[in-house]
């Protein structure tokens, strides 16, 4: 009986290879002798598909901005572009924070990954549409990356212990409850993340009053 043939290799398996290390242990896990290791290849089979680390990274993180929803930038979508804007930030931050170590690299920018640069234009591409003069979609952009990239990065609610004496009310009058914050990390961390999210695009909304065409300024909807 012939014996079953490996996979062969291919740019698909590097990537999902190194996805899984990085979720599971972090950027720094990551080598092209460890991933060779991981594959049962020899690590000069893995340079036939990619030149180098960081551009398995590249990919890697690439695969992750291709599970951030962009429905709502099609120009057939009937959304508001405040209410496309918080729905497309809520997808973009939940494709982060269920792989966050491959965060720092997403963070740097698209560059030339593909699924990065649809997202990119897909946002500018939106804001101009709905009236935004460009260099201002351009810093919408820049500046909803900052904030949710930032967002992924850690958990504000982690960073403090669950050791109520960590916290003496001489030194720390106000922190009296900061032991419980880990407890309700997600809670704390997602409440935090809406209201910083609708901060944003309330704050536009003003901005935009006062830049965007007369004829293409019109009122936000109503929240629920």
């Amino acid at each position: 009986m012939a014996r079953p043939r490996k996979p062969l290799l291919s740019r698909d398996r590097i990537v999902e290879a190194a996805g899984a290390l990085v979720d599971s242990e972090g950027l720094d896990a990551v080598s092209t002798r460890r991933l060779a290791a991981e594959l049962g290849v020899s690590g000069p089979s893995l340079y036939n598909h990619f030149r180098n680390k960081d551009e398995i990274l590249d990919a890697v993180a690439d695969t992750v901005s291709a599970q951030i929803d962009l429905s709502m930038f099609d120009a057939s979508d009937t959304r508001d572009w405040r209410a496309a804007l918080h729905d497309w930030a809520v997808s973009y931050r939940a494709a982060l924070t269920e792989h966050p170590h491959i965060v720092p690299v997403l963070a740097q920018g698209p560059g030339r990954r593909p699924a990065g640069l649809r997202v990119a234009d897909a946002v500018f591409g939106a804001m101009v549409r709905a009236g935004w003069p460009p260099a201002q979609a351009t810093y919408i952009g820049a500046l909803m990356r900052y904030f949710i990239t930032g967002s992924a990065l850690g958990s504000f609610a982690r960073g403090f212990v669950d050791d109520e004496t960590a916290y003496d009310p001489a030194d720390y009058p106000h922190l009296g409850q900061a032991h419980l914050l880990a407890e309700h990390r997600q809670k704390v961390d997602e409440g935090a993340f809406e209201t910083g999210l609708r901060a944003l695009v309330d704050g536009l909304s003003v901005q935009y009053a006062l830049l965007a065409p007369a004829d293409t300024v019109r009122r936000p909807p109503k929240r629920p």
